[in-house]
């Protein structure tokens, strides 16, 4: 039986919501993630503070919180109580609790080299660590450039890697030549079964050699790539590993870097990470989406604990450039930006002086932020003032539409409407 939204349910509820301060993000008031912040809880931006990401969903490591006629409690908690309003495919897929979780993210440093796991590995490291790995989800996600954003992201091609291994000789000190022959003599008629082995030997070789030779060898590297910067102009991927050495001095990550598609997003493009695939935010501003989940596993770029030989045997190993989500025209003002995820998608809504767009009713619940700007949201006869650092969640079956008289700019995440 169809359970529906009553209509007292049908309107926007704002959250207050939470804030990570990783040591890779920007500082203070260079941060949009500070700002918005700010903006969402009324506390004073320090200068001094990374802000990192801007946590809005359902996740207890930072929930968000529903204000209520002066009263708080936890979107998690009200939505346990209030399952209808996640609407009925929802609740039968994943339960009462909300799929997805929504970030904003302010970079200024490197992210650890790291992967998400599936959700049969997730399930198995949550049981074995669960003061590492703290859920039982998988963590499928999805980046959307707000600024330039920079990111490592999945294996350089079998062509590329074997040009990395004959201009990068300081691999080859460190993985031996047995393994970077290996890679040198195989090819793609070879299958893809023996071309990921012979890439997953010699990845697993580099991650775990010990850390004197790996600290000796990007020393080297460094000194090289300095004393060649005077002849020649650097390659953008020589340049990313002296910023990284920079960041990272001695570590792993640094000279692994050279693995990986070097990807950079223009504002408005998306780069989605399946599970098991290898990636590093680099720089930059982005939103980013993902199922319910704060599992990582890192093994390089990182003060935190690191687990490369679980990295490094989870990897799918696909070689390729990813691909990057341009977002379909729902109108005007608005794109949409569909991961092949059940969980999620995103949608940008950029409305100038003036204009207005609507969001039709979906069949599960929305959450808005608002990034830039002021204007009105309606729904029914109600009306209520939004401005930066609103965030809004929407229950399903809720039409909205969104105007400005000068100028507003939001996102929307909600469960992917091929789901419906």
């Amino acid at each position: 039986m169809e359970v529906q939204v009553p209509d007292k349910q049908k309107r926007l509820r704002r959250l207050r919501c939470s804030v990570q301060n990783y040591d890779w993000g920007r500082l203070g008031s260079e941060s949009t993630v500070a700002r918005l912040f700010s903006m969402n809880s009324g506390a004073e931006v320090q200068s001094d503070k990374p802000y990192a990401e801007f946590w809005m969903g359902t996740h207890e490591s930072g929930p968000s919180f529903l204000i209520e006629e002066g009263k708080s409690r936890t979107l998690k908690s009200w939505i346990s109580e209030n399952p209808n309003v996640l609407g009925d495919e929802v609740v039968e897929k994943w339960g009462p609790d909300l799929p997805f979780l929504f970030k904003v993210l302010s970079v200024a440093k490197a992210l650890s080299i790291q992967a998400h796991p599936d959700k049969e590995l997730a399930r198995a490291l949550h049981k074995l660590q669960p003061h590492v790995y703290k859920d039982a989800n998988h963590k499928p996600e999805m980046a959307l450039a707000i600024t330039e954003f920079q990111a490592l992201c999945g294996f350089v091609s079998l062509e590329e890697l074997k040009i990395v291994l004959k201009d990068v000789p300081e691999i080859v000190e460190v993985v031996g030549s047995a393994d970077a022959n290996q890679v040198l003599d195989v090819s793609e008629e070879d299958g893809k079964e023996k071309v990921k082995s012979v890439l997953q030997s010699i990845f697993t070789r580099l991650m775990s050699a010990n850390k004197e030779m790996v600290s000796k060898v990007i020393t080297k590297l460094k000194i090289r790539l300095q004393m060649e910067s005077q002849v020649r102009q650097l390659t953008d991927k020589e340049q990313l590993v002296m910023r990284l050495e920079k960041q990272y001095p001695g570590d792993v990550g640094v000279i692994s870097a050279f693995f990986f598609n070097y990807v950079k997003l223009n504002p408005g493009e998306a780069l989605y990470l399946g599970a098991n695939e290898p990636h590093a935010y680099l720089y930059g501003e982005c939103i980013e989406c993902m199922a319910t989940s704060d599992n990582v596993v890192r093994a390089g770029l990182t003060p935190k604990h690191r687990d490369v030989q679980t990295l490094c045997s989870m990897l799918t190993y696909k070689q390729g450039f990813p691909e990057i989500l341009q977002g379909v025209p729902l109108n005007p003002y608005t794109r949409r930006y569909l991961p092949p995820f059940d969980e999620f998608e995103v949608d940008c809504c950029s409305l100038p002086k003036g204009a207005s767009a609507m969001f039709p009713a979906v069949e599960g619940p929305s959450i808005f932020v608002v990034t830039v700007g002021e204007g009105t949201a309606h729904v029914g006869a109600c009306e209520e003032q939004v401005g930066e650092g609103d965030v809004l969640f929407a229950p399903a079956d809720t039409e909205i539409s969104f105007g400005t008289s000068s100028q507003l700019n939001l996102y929307r995440a909600g469960v992917n409407s091929r789901l419906f």
